[in-house]
């Protein structure tokens, strides 16, 4: 389980299990039915993603979001296990 409480730390979560699965920009963006430009923007923690397609990107890389209580650490502290 990763945690990300900031589009930039959900990003890094996105990249790290699309190159897990030794896929491109293009190839995550083929199957989740979006570009390659956009793969890249949710990549870099753009603030104005859609839930939509934060949702298809995950679906595509066999992911889902969990809800849970907040944990008492910062967000530079989850960053570092991330």
């Amino acid at each position: 389980m990763q945690l990300g409480r900031t589009p930039k730390q959900i990003g890094n979560v996105i990249r790290r299990a699309r190159k897990k699965r030794n896929l491109s920009q293009s190839a995550l963006g083929n199957i989740s039915g979006h570009r390659q430009e956009t793969i890249s923007l949710v990549e870099a923690g753009n603030p104005a993603t859609k839930l939509e397609t934060l949702l298809a990107v995950l679906a595509a890389l066999d992911l889902e979001i969990q809800i849970a209580p907040r944990s008492k650490t910062s967000p530079h502290d989850i960053e570092d296990f991330i």
